[in-house]
């Protein structure tokens, strides 16, 4: 799996820090998204992809 964001269309609403912490972060400065990792283990697969789902900007892209 590979993980990427798009910072442009980030909106902050953290939805993707709750969700996956382990891959996702946020600037402290405006909330923007900040990848940890954008090969995450297979175990969070599904959180993965449920925060890309939850993302209202839909700032985030999963290849499986």
């Amino acid at each position: 799996m590979k993980v990427t964001v798009d910072q442009s269309t980030c909106i902050a609403s953290g939805q993707c820090v709750l969700t996956t912490p382990e891959v996702f972060d946020q600037r402290d400065d405006d909330g923007i998204v900040v990848l940890v990792t954008a090969d995450p283990p297979n175990s969070l697969t599904g959180e993965v992809h449920e925060a890309a789902a939850l993302c209202p900007a839909r700032a985030i892209q999963v290849a499986d």
